[in-house]
């Protein structure tokens, strides 16, 4: 297959270009800013693209979008993190609706923040949506898909979770003080963490490419979710550490505002039940497997 591939510098972006390579696909990847030279290039703040239409692309894999968790969530960090993802899937979306021979498929970044707090309920790509700055980054990402969809193109939204790899994103900050036996819960410790490790997710992204039959939301999480206190107690075992550190929530809400009550004090229990009724094979059957795979690796 020819696939585009936006935000491939990032942590799955990269892993993923690697993979996709090996699997034989045709690899485009969208440059920024705009480059009239390149095949494909775009400034989505300033609504600009440069598509080469002499290249016809089967699949568009799109992942960017700015860090959420990248300091305190000020007025101006919020409207980047949400322009940054709207913006571009609007632009990126409305140019594969006009294109002639348009691609096949259209694979679109979200997140299980889609879902809210959870608490303790389990939830699947059946339930509603939550409430909150992650739930309306989520809604206002994946609407912003229409035109695509409008236009017969298969699209779906990729609903990620914790990626774990020591090579980026939340695994790769709590590696240090977890190592100098500085690591503990968060808050009370039962809130839920959903979770995928990286060669997982690159897995589950391969298969969304060749399973014909999926499309809307798809949860890119494992089947199974732990809570922050048991997250914990299984790192620092892997690691060969103590966790009797615990973080009070009253410090996480000091040091990181908004952020931290969203990405670390609230609850995401989700399940994958669209791939395991589509018949995907899950590589990482627990926590302690995945995070032994992924630390060991390196």
């Amino acid at each position: 297959m020819n696939i585009l591939i936006t935000g491939a510098s990032g942590l799955i972006g990269s892993a993923l270009q690697q993979a996709l390579k090996q699997d034989g696909h045709q690899l485009f990847i969208m440059q920024r800013p705009l480059k009239p030279d390149a095949d494909f290039s775009w400034q989505p703040d300033k609504n600009m693209i440069h598509w080469d239409k002499t290249k016809p692309i089967d699949a568009v894999i799109h992942l960017a979008g700015a860090n959420i968790a990248n300091g305190r969530w000020t007025a101006a960090r919020k409207k980047l993190i949400i322009d940054s993802r709207e913006q571009s899937t609007l632009l990126l979306a409305n140019t594969l609706a006009q294109l002639a021979q348009p691609p096949k498929l259209f694979i679109s970044g979200s997140a299980i923040g889609f879902y809210g707090d959870t608490g303790a309920q389990s939830v699947d790509e059946d339930s509603p949506l939550g409430s909150g700055f992650l739930a309306e980054i989520c809604k206002r990402w994946e609407a912003a898909t229409q035109a695509a969809t409008d236009a017969g193109i298969r699209t779906i939204h990729m609903r990620t979770s914790i990626v774990l790899s020591p090579k980026g994103g939340a695994l790769r900050q709590m590696l240090t003080p977890f190592k100098l036996g500085l690591g503990g819960r968060v808050g009370s410790g039962q809130q839920y963490m959903s979770w995928v490790s990286l060669p997982e997710i690159i897995n589950m992204i391969r298969f969304l490419l060749s399973n014909e039959q999926l499309s809307g939301p798809v949860n890119l999480v494992s089947k199974t979710a732990v809570n922050n206190a048991e997250f914990s107690r299984i790192l620092g075992k892997v690691l060969h550490r103590p966790t009797v550190l615990p973080l009070p929530a009253f410090m996480v809400r000091l040091i990181f505002g908004e952020m931290g009550d969203a990405l670390l004090l609230s609850s995401s229990r989700v399940y994958p039940k669209k791939l395991e009724q589509a018949g995907y094979i899950f590589m990482d059957t627990d926590l302690k497997q995945a995070l032994n795979r992924v630390l060991n690796s390196t």
